[in-house]
């Protein structure tokens, strides 16, 4: 059961979010606030959720300097923005804060339910526009976006998977992938599992096409 703290200044929103994520039997709401400032308290006073959820446009203290203060305070706790804002600017400033996912308020419930859920279960996640949005504008953000290693921080790619990723590209086997970085098959085969949960592909394929499409590959 992952448990939830949600952020929000709108209590409307809150409690439609809340109705939202409790039609999922995993998934309970154990309170809601409406500001980062009693997000803080509220952490003092009773026992961290699994996750939190909360929006960045907040008076006084907003989503992003929350989202840093939980990271650094409760690093165990996953953190998760849902937001009007779009913007890709945006959106890097939270996952550079620490995020652990994006999702937007205009996406489809049951996309925000399944966001949730990859995150809560230890994924990177962002809402599949703002993905697609990216994809087509990259060229805009290629001072932020091309460093590969700034791509990689993003999907929490390590740097032995990134070095079996380049392998799995030139159309390698695990075990040709395994002599030839000396490891044992099976982490091999771990690490290629790591990849495709962390990238959100289902096959090698995707996985490759991902690759270059993110400009890990050349």
């Amino acid at each position: 059961m992952t448990q939830i703290l949600l952020v929000d200044d709108h209590q409307i929103v809150r409690t439609g979010l809340r109705m939202l994520l409790e039609s999922d039997e995993k998934l309970v709401v154990t309170d809601e606030v409406g500001s980062a400032e009693d997000a803080l308290v509220y952490l003092e006073k009773c026992k961290a959720p699994n996750l939190v959820l909360t929006d960045l446009q907040m008076k006084e203290m907003d989503g992003i300097a929350l989202i840093k203060v939980l990271k650094k305070v409760y690093p165990e706790v996953k953190v998760a923005v849902l937001s009007m804002s779009e913007d890709q600017g945006k959106v890097i400033e939270a996952f550079d804060a620490g995020a652990d996912g994006y999702l937007s308020k205009a996406a489809d419930y049951t996309e925000i339910l399944f966001g949730i859920q990859q995150i809560a279960g230890g994924n990177r996640y962002m809402t599949t526009s703002l993905s697609l949005s990216f994809m087509q504008n990259y060229k805009n953000f290629t001072t932020i976006a091309v460093d590969i290693n700034t791509i990689l921080k993003y999907y929490d790619i390590s740097e032995r998977e990134f070095a079996v990723l380049e392998l799995i590209a030139e159309g390698l086997t695990n075990g040709e992938i395994a002599d030839k970085i000396f490891l044992s098959k099976r982490t091999v085969e771990g690490y290629r599992q790591h990849l495709l949960e962390k990238t959100n592909t289902r096959n090698t394929a995707q996985l490759v096409r991902f690759a270059f499409r993110n400009n890990l590959l050349k």
